[in-house]
């Protein structure tokens, strides 16, 4: 006859869901990290959003660091800017414009 009386699962029970917490919680961490960096568009997971702003390499952006690099004075930059948004158009509309 057995004398051991079999008394539930005992302590190891609390051991599986923190077992499964920390599961969910590294797979999570690690779509976060490693998944924003290959998706394109809004915040994946709920990270940040990607800036709205102008490509770097526009033509636009590329004739604004020229001036602010100092390579053009202010006039031939605003003629040039007047020929490239009539071509490329502007993204932010009038802001910043001179009337």
């Amino acid at each position: 006859m057995n004398t051991l009386a079999h008394a539930g699962p005992g302590p190891w029970i609390l051991f599986f869901p923190l077992v499964w917490a920390a599961v969910i919680v590294t797979v999570v961490t690690v779509l976060r990290r490693f998944g924003r960096r290959r998706h394109c568009g809004p915040g994946f997971l709920g990270g940040p959003r990607p800036s709205a702003g102008v490509d770097e390499r526009s033509p636009i952006a590329l004739l604004g660091h020229r001036f602010a690099a100092g390579e053009i004075d202010e006039d031939e930059y605003w003629r040039r800017l007047t020929v490239l948004e009539e071509q490329f158009g502007r993204l932010g509309g009038d802001k910043g414009r001179r009337a």
